[in-house]
């Protein structure tokens, strides 16, 4: 028997319910409320006809979404709000979450290239759209680990904190089968993953939202000897998770535009900030030019523009001969002009450096080494 006294904030959630998007927990709930209470079972049969019908219509700029969430927040303030820096990847798990349900049984064993840069040299890796599931899982348990949850990866404690070697670890589990995407012997669906990656995911943001900023330094080992606090670590999986959304986009023909501007802004500008420490990990690993100061003595340190066309985009002035170099025109000696877009896939190691389309002027070197950077901030 329904309990009246839950009616009125149940059927306020018929809406959500409706379009899949409250959470497990509420849906449950409102399934059960279902039962015992015919007004609501009525008015639920009624919406969801009508998301039936605006089905083919869903695919929408997802700016609407940023839109609608936001002017319902302005009439009524969420109880517990989602911390700034774990807005970009609570959208893009949203965004991903809602592609994925679109997908038939025979699209989850649609091939899938996975590619990054290793060094100078780019690398790929074939598997489908469970095993990519299965890769965001895996490194996504690096960050939800470090906060507590349980770690999606089999004998983890077992397991480095290299994203390779984890993702190797789950697909392991999965059987050869279920990472390359065919159907398990015993029927369930592939997409059973699907499932296993949403629920970690509104797990570890659910748990960052609890937290509110008084997690966002920790320290999360990222693999390589790198540590990165919680609020870069969950930027990072933002950017991810868009880049291999986009790959499994690809995989299906499924139109994906990128993030939101306000989101592809911050993913741009904090990959831009680390862009002179990478330049001088490579110099220290021999695979750039050292600074020009070791060269020719006394000269004076170099900067390069880079300028990012599009609404997310901008002008920075990076400092070429040491991260805490100086920067400005009066020693820029290179200008690169990048789209966007195109240098998120740069970054991604979906594009070689130097098959970019760019517009430079300046030292030829410089750019180069610049541009085969940002190539080495991809990784599988």
């Amino acid at each position: 028997m329904s309990n009246p006294d839950e009616h009125p904030r149940l059927q306020r959630l018929l809406g959500a319910w409706a379009l899949h998007s409250c959470a497990p927990d509420e849906m449950a709930e409102v399934d059960a409320h279902l039962v015992g209470c015919a007004e609501c079972a009525a008015e639920a049969e009624q919406l969801r006809s009508a998301v039936g019908m605006l089905h083919p219509y869903a695919d929408l700029d997802p700016s609407l979404r940023a839109e609608v969430i936001g002017t319902c927040l302005s009439i009524r303030p969420p109880q517990v709000a989602v911390p700034d820096y774990a807005q970009p990847y609570d959208a893009e798990t949203a965004r991903l979450d809602a592609l994925l349900a679109d997908l038939n049984d025979d699209e989850w064993t649609a091939p899938v290239q996975l590619e990054w840069f290793e060094g100078d040299d780019a690398a790929s890796r074939g598997t489908s759209v469970t095993g990519v599931l299965g890769h965001l899982l895996a490194v996504d348990g690096m960050v939800s680990s470090t906060l507590g949850l349980p770690d999606p990866v089999p004998h983890a404690e077992e397991v480095t904190t290299d994203p390779t070697e984890r993702t190797e670890a789950l697909w392991k589990q999965m059987g050869p089968e279920q990472e390359k995407g065919a159907r398990p012997a015993d029927g369930r669906r592939t997409g059973t993953m699907h499932g296993a990656w949403r629920d970690h995911t509104y797990e570890l943001i659910r748990t960052c939202s609890f937290s509110g900023n008084g997690v966002a330094d920790i320290n999360v080992p990222y693999g390589d000897g790198v540590v990165l606090p919680l609020r870069l670590a969950l930027l990072d999986r933002a950017f991810e998770t868009w880049i291999h959304a986009t790959d499994i986009a690809d995989a299906v023909d499924y139109p994906y535009p990128p993030p939101v501007p306000e989101h592809l802004r911050t993913l741009i500008s904090v990959a831009v900030e680390m862009l002179p420490t990478i330049l001088a990990a490579r110099r220290q690993a021999g695979l750039a030019s050292p600074p020009l100061p070791v060269v020719q003595p006394g000269a004076p340190a170099r900067s390069l523009r880079l300028h990012i066309e599009g609404e997310s985009g901008g002008d920075w002035y990076l400092p070429l001969d040491g991260p805490g170099g100086p920067a400005g025109p009066d020693n820029c000696v290179s200008h690169v002009v990048l789209d966007e877009v195109e240098f998120c896939r740069l970054a991604a190691g979906h594009l070689a450096p130097r098959e970019v389309a760019v517009g430079q002027r300046g030292e030829e070197t410089a750019v180069v080494e610049l541009l085969y950077a940002m190539a080495s901030m991809s990784r599988l």
